[in-house]
């Protein structure tokens, strides 16, 4: 994944003065950090547990770039549930000086309303429909992204891996990669020790405190996986037996 060309996302920092004193916001730890975030590879990954705030980051980013927050490119416009904070508002970007050619914002929470969009949107002059719920939920997932990523583009991901299998994710790990080396940027919240082997990527882990940068090896999604892979029958049975 090799590219000389400039980020289109180079950082970001939180004017914490338009968040409310009272909102959850100001409870989240990996938020907490005084410094600004930069974003130094084509491709950067957000871990962390349940909670951590990284879904919420990934979101405020996206809006704040001017995507639909129930995702799409930046020509949706639709909302059938608003539920996005008000983080975006208090985001400030720091832009390259390159413009992505296209973007995508996918997310698996709300994919079933982009495709329900994405049929509509289709209908009208030289639209060619993609007939995604007319696949399963994996085969639509990775076609829309097939459809939607190429080299140039800015592309944010919200646990992608959550309707691929493991030679799913595979394959869109080989897409995030052609892409990237076409000048493409990524920024991926995931639980997928799959897409985090992916070479030469910056891993910003959310676990912990502030967010902060991590290895591969250290993320817990690959010490759990190969803690299991390694010794399953053991760790089952000591799980197993501590069971009330």
């Amino acid at each position: 994944m090799q590219t000389d060309l400039p980020l289109f996302l180079r950082g970001l920092s939180i004017n914490w003065e338009r968040i409310p004193q009272g909102s959850y916001l100001r409870g989240i730890p990996a938020l907490s950090g005084p410094g600004p975030l930069s974003f130094c590879s084509p491709v950067t990954f957000f871990v962390g547990e349940n909670g951590s705030g990284k879904s919420t980051l990934l979101e405020a980013i996206a809006v704040a770039w001017g995507f639909n927050p129930e995702g799409g490119t930046r020509n949706y416009s639709f909302s059938t549930y608003d539920s996005h904070s008000e983080l975006f508002s208090a985001l400030r970007l720091l832009r390259g000086a390159r413009r992505p050619r296209n973007g995508y914002f996918l997310r698996a929470e709300s994919f079933y309303n982009v495709a329900t969009r994405e049929e509509e949107y289709s209908r009208g002059p030289g639209g060619v429909p993609l007939h995604l719920h007319e696949r399963s939920h994996g085969e639509s997932f990775l076609l829309l992204a097939r459809e939607n990523f190429a080299g140039g583009g800015f592309y944010l991901l919200d646990e992608p891996e959550a309707a691929l299998s493991p030679q799913r994710q595979l394959t869109l790990l080989i897409e995030i990669h052609r892409c990237a080396a076409a000048g493409a940027q990524f920024i991926v919240a995931t639980h997928s020790p799959i897409l985090l082997g992916l070479p030469g990527a910056d891993i910003q882990s959310f676990d912990g405190g502030p967010v902060h940068p991590i290895r591969y090896e250290e993320t817990d999604s690959y010490r759990v996986t190969s803690l299991f892979m390694s010794d399953r029958e053991r760790l089952l049975r000591k799980l197993l037996e501590e069971e009330p």
